[in-house]
């Protein structure tokens, strides 16, 4: 009897090791939910791949993995992404970016006139007091709302994967920020539901790009401060993590400090040396974005360089050779960083103030999360790095590391192996993020 038990063992054994053999290398399983960061100026799309534990972002037409988030209402399509951009000049009061700052809120007339300044396109208010988008076209006005706007940059990034797992995406998991109300957490939702997804769960950006970084599998409890230093703003995040649970202690930032003042600062500047020295008018819509691409370009470019040549050539017409402006200046990454001097240690404002509304010292962080374009900048790794004494976590793109953790939390709910330890949010509805958008240093307060 025992040796009839002893082989059957055996062969339910061989069973199984011949099953996982053949199973081993089968390709993994197409992936079934969507992990988006639906960001106010760049969004992105990813996938996690069962069995190999690998996160794929994906591109687009263009083969770009993060897409502008920007929407171009024309008469007879919609235009998202670099599609949009790129004909902003012609259509500015139809092409709508920023949309993430307004959803999901109820403005008076006097709170949002404000807001709308800085924008050619209309921004006004509805019956129920939230922001909406009113478009001109040759058939008559059409009005949208934000999350009109977010389902157009979220079916663009659903179309984006679709092409490329080659099968229907109608599940995903949606990052936002960590100060987010119930509100506008269920007006992505609802973005989400017009673009065609069920959003499964709603995650906060610096717990995806905890995740991203797998510090949920790290044992006990850490400290972990996330730094999303984008294009338009600043986000700094003090993380409390116990054996995969996140509770955010602190919230700090700054709305108007981000990549775009970064190049704002050198557009300035090289308009004034160019009118200096050609005494030429760049105010051209034209020779504007000339001037505003190059200088995007050489602060890309000074991140691995040392110095690069800035070199435009304009529309304008020099009154002494009667030529288009050809003009060239050698920038070195050393008066890069003193025209930015300014805007850089006030990155460290919001890091100041989430550790002391959390009574903790620079020297308890366990880790340090890098997260946005802007923290590629070698000046501003090293103003965080000499504070804290510490190396951040810079290996991943952290144009992605939010998508990448994103996906991780769609795989964790999709029961993807070899995902072993789940990650799970406790909300902490009455802490409140602090804006530091003054220009003072809070050390001077």
């Amino acid at each position: 009897m025992s040796g009839a038990i002893g082989a059957g063992a055996v062969l339910i054994f061989a069973l199984f090791v011949t099953g996982y053999f053949f199973q081993s290398r089968l390709p993994p399983p197409k992936p079934k939910i969507l992990g988006i960061d639906l960001g106010t100026t760049f969004s992105c799309v990813s996938t996690y791949e069962f069995k190999t534990g690998n996160v794929t972002v994906y591109a687009d037409e263009h083969g770009k993995r993060i897409i502008p988030s920007v929407v171009a209402i024309l008469d007879d399509r919609i235009l998202v992404g670099y599609d949009a951009v790129q004909q902003i000049e012609t259509n500015s009061k139809n092409t709508i970016f920023d949309a993430k700052r307004f959803i999901g809120k109820t403005y008076s007339n006097g709170e949002i006139n404000p807001l709308t300044k800085n924008y050619a396109f209309s921004v006004t208010t509805d019956e129920s007091n939230r922001a909406v988008f009113s478009v001109k076209l040759k058939n008559g006005t059409r009005v949208f709302s934000p999350e009109d706007i977010g389902s157009f940059i979220l079916r663009k990034l659903r179309k984006m994967a679709e092409s490329k797992i080659s099968r229907d995406m109608s599940m995903a998991v949606i990052s936002v920020p960590a100060d987010f109300s119930e509100e506008q957490r269920n007006a992505t939702v609802e973005a989400g539901r017009r673009a065609g997804l069920k959003v499964l769960r709603v995650i906060n950006e610096p717990t995806a790009a905890a995740l991203a970084y797998g510090l949920h599998e790290k044992t006990g409890s850490n400290v972990i401060i996330v730094i999303d230093f984008g294009g338009g703003t600043l986000d700094v995040s003090l993380l409390y993590v116990h054996n995969g649970m996140f509770v955010t202690m602190a919230m700090a930032g700054n709305n108007r400090l981000g990549g775009q003042d970064i190049n704002n600062n050198l557009i300035n500047v090289f308009r004034e040396r160019i009118h200096e020295k050609h005494n030429v008018d760049t105010s051209s819509p034209r020779d504007l974005q000339i001037i505003r691409d190059e200088v995007e370009r050489v602060k890309q470019a000074l991140t691995y360089a040392e110095e690069i040549a800035f070199r435009v050539k304009l529309d304008a017409v020099s009154p002494v050779t009667g030529q288009p402006v050809d003009y060239s200046y050698p920038l070195s990454r050393e008066e890069f960083n003193k025209i930015n001097e300014r805007l850089f240690k006030r990155v460290l404002n919001p890091v100041k103030r989430v550790l002391r509304d959390a009574e903790t010292e620079a020297g308890a962080v366990d880790e340090i999360v890098l997260v946005g374009g802007s923290t590629r900048i070698p000046k501003v790794r090293q103003l965080i790095q000499e504070f804290f004494n510490k190396v951040p976590n810079t290996s991943i793109d952290p144009d992605v590391a939010v998508t990448v953790g994103v996906a991780v939390q769609a795989g964790i709910l999709g029961n993807g192996w070899p995902l072993k330890v789940a990650a799970i949010e406790i909300q902490n509805h009455k802490l409140k993020k602090v804006n530091l958008d003054s220009e003072i240093d809070e050390d001077d307060l």
